[in-house]
């Protein structure tokens, strides 16, 4: 299997770590080899240097010119639909997924413990 989640400017990447961890930004330029310029004017991440350690790559990529300023990368991503994409991927799916059950209260456990009981008990009646 060849990789294809090459850092290169325009990459949509996840942010990993720190206070706008799960939220997606782009790459803009590069700092260093450790370092990237990244913007994500329309997911709430402000334009920053942040760690390549800190972010995982996606598979998308918009086309942008290197430093693009936030303006453009609005434009491109409403018109590039990376968002909704986004959205679709089983990547995406597990993290709502866990947010939506670290957000559970300890009466929603419960009931999802019961529910799972119930499936279970009427799946393996004979």
């Amino acid at each position: 299997m060849v990789y294809k989640r090459f850092a290169e400017v325009g990459r949509v990447a996840l942010v990993n770590s720190g206070p706008q961890e799960g939220k997606l930004c782009i790459l803009v330029d590069f700092i260093d080899q450790r370092r990237v310029l990244v913007d994500g004017p329309l997911t709430g991440v402000a334009r920053q240097a942040l760690n390549l350690n800190n972010l995982s790559l996606t598979d998308f990529k918009v086309p942008l010119p290197p430093r693009a300023r936030t303006g453009i990368i609005r434009k491109r991503l409403e018109k590039s639909d990376v968002l909704k994409n986004w959205k679709k991927t089983a990547w995406a799916q597990t993290l709502e997924r866990r947010l939506i059950r670290r957000s559970l209260s300890d009466f929603d456990r419960f009931k999802l413990k019961n529910a799972k009981q119930e499936v279970s008990a009427s799946t393996f009646k004979f």
